[in-house]
């Protein structure tokens, strides 16, 4: 009972406010374009930079744990690469949807209310490297014409290296300016989750059938690569919990912006990540359970 207790305060503030987003979003259809862009050129590189240039993240004790999630990433893109072959799927729509997790819009919250502020460090770092990989060999698989270079100096990824810059150096901000760009940043963490509550009232029914393979493959091939991983890895603690919940999350919804930029079935794509949401409400707990 005190399992599902501690499961509960973590998955209950986090699935309300994508209810009341999905709520909303049914009743008034609004539309994201501004907020989209605020939320990725202002908010996203905010709160990066703050956590990794905090005073209370050393970089020096994630270090297992970023190597574990990018191993994760690639590993988890190898076997989905395998699972396409099989099921006669095009593997340049498959494989960017298993390789990445939402771990902004939905792993980021989670972390906070399942780890605490001591440890969102970690969390944002492996967002941060998630990022990376995904706008630079997620963007190729996605589509062979994908300009990488203008993916990776986009606001969030300049923002993560100066992030990174900060705590290898010591050097940030005062303290004034400081407290003022981390409360802008803090304050994405409810709105993403609301707006991803919004993007659910696009899930139709007719899209169940072709989205169901990436929604049940994103977490269960993540949960079964992430297990044997962080034994081999030796990750304990913190650390280990940290990448159980990140493999357990749903599909990221960034990949659909990709998808639609680059024409790669994007309504296949999107009808996999919206689904791999909504399925989170049975993955999200099951990943707790094993990480806690």
């Amino acid at each position: 009972m005190d399992l599902l207790w501690r499961i509960a305060q973590v998955i209950v503030p986090v699935f309300l406010i994508v209810a009341v987003g999905w709520a909303y979003g049914r009743r008034t259809r609004p539309d994201l374009t501004v907020f989209n862009r605020i939320v990725l050129d202002v908010l996203s590189p905010l709160l990066v930079y703050t956590a990794l240039a905090a005073k209370e993240f050393r970089w020096q004790d994630h270090v297992a744990l970023l190597a574990g999630g990018a191993l994760l990433i690639l590993l988890t893109g190898v076997v989905a690469g395998g699972l396409a072959r099989a099921a006669h799927t095009q593997a340049r729509s498959l494989v960017p949807v298993v390789m990445f997790t939402n771990c902004g819009n939905m792993g980021l919250p989670l972390a906070l209310l399942a780890f605490g502020p001591q440890n969102f460090g970690a969390a944002v770092a492996l967002f941060s490297i998630s990022n990376l990989v995904h706008f630079s060999l997620g963007a190729r698989i996605t589509s062979a014409h994908a300009r990488t270079r203008d993916l990776l100096l986009s606001p969030l990824m300049v923002s993560s290296a100066l992030g990174f810059g900060s705590a290898l150096t010591g050097w940030r901000p005062p303290d004034m300016l400081f407290t003022g760009m981390r409360m802008m940043g803090e304050a994405m963490l409810p709105l993403m989750l609301f707006a991803l509550g919004v993007r659910l009232t696009l899930l139709r029914r007719e899209d169940v059938p072709r989205g169901l393979l990436g929604a049940f493959a994103r977490p269960l091939i993540g949960l079964a690569v992430a297990l044997p991983l962080a034994f081999a890895l030796e990750l304990e603690g913190n650390a280990r919990a940290q990448l159980i919940l990140f493999s357990a999350l749903p599909p990221a919804v960034m990949q659909f912006l990709l998808a639609e930029r680059y024409r790669q079935e994007p309504e296949r794509v999107a009808a996999m990540i919206l689904l791999g949401n909504a399925l989170a409400v049975v993955f999200v707990p099951l990943g707790l359970a094993l990480a806690l």
